[in-house]
């Protein structure tokens, strides 16, 4: 039977939560596992890069593979569909579109999205209820020379980022969660206190080096994010 990668990777696995390469310990190299396990050195090093950017191995030139002394876990995040996150809970999903601004990407977003100065965006501020409840508040930027099919879309029936999921893949991405005090339209929008603090993400998407869209979301209070480690 051909041996995988996984299989590989499941070894490595067994071999440390049941104490036998302990923390620290110096694995042995890809050329030596490739021959134990009969298979393609290509493979062994595809299980071992994985097993490092899952933070159980660590690696150094010279010095080989060795089991990382602290293991670190990657919290996971996949870009949620709030009509899907929303209708999971039971509720009905309301979506509204604010404003809808086609306009020259100001200075702040430039830099951010490091755009030139021609660089032109479509501006969307957009609500999202829980039944008739205020969920989320979406302020997004769209760079049309990335997405330039968003300049004719209406946005008046779907959301930006249930459209862009559909419409438009993404290489990398980057999140930033905060608390921000609500000003006073935000606030009144998620009927919160003004200044309250709010659950905010930034999130900024890129597809190779051209940036696609950068989105700053609130949440209602008692909002709740729950990943996997």
């Amino acid at each position: 039977m051909r041996t995988g990668y996984q299989d590989i990777k499941d070894h490595i696995l067994h071999q440390i939560r049941s104490n036998v390469w302990t923390p620290g310990t110096l694995l042995p190299g890809e050329i030596d596992l490739a021959e134990s396990f009969g298979c393609a050195r290509a493979t062994v090093s595809r299980a071992m890069r994985e097993l490092v950017d899952e933070g159980i191995l660590e690696r150094k030139r010279k010095a080989g593979t060795r089991v990382k002394s602290s293991p670190t876990r990657r919290a996971q995040f996949a870009i949620p569909i709030i009509r899907t996150e929303i209708e999971d809970t039971g509720a009905p999903y309301r979506y509204d579109l604010v404003e809808r601004h086609v306009l020259p990407a100001p200075n702040w977003l430039r830099s951010r999205l490091d755009l030139p100065e021609s660089a032109s965006v479509l501006h969307l501020k957009c609500m999202h209820y829980q039944g008739n409840t205020p969920y989320q508040f979406e302020d997004r930027w769209i760079n049309l020379a990335a997405v330039p099919q968003a300049e004719s879309y209406a946005f008046k029936d779907i959301g930006p980022n249930e459209w862009l999921v559909q419409e438009v893949p993404f290489t990398d991405g980057n999140l930033e969660f905060s608390a921000t005090n609500a000003t006073e339209d935000i606030a009144a929008f998620l009927g919160a206190p003004v200044n309250a603090a709010l659950f905010t993400v930034e999130r900024t998407t890129w597809l190779a080096d051209v940036s696609v869209t950068f989105a700053r979301l609130y949440f209602a209070r008692d909002y709740k994010m729950t990943t996997r480690l």
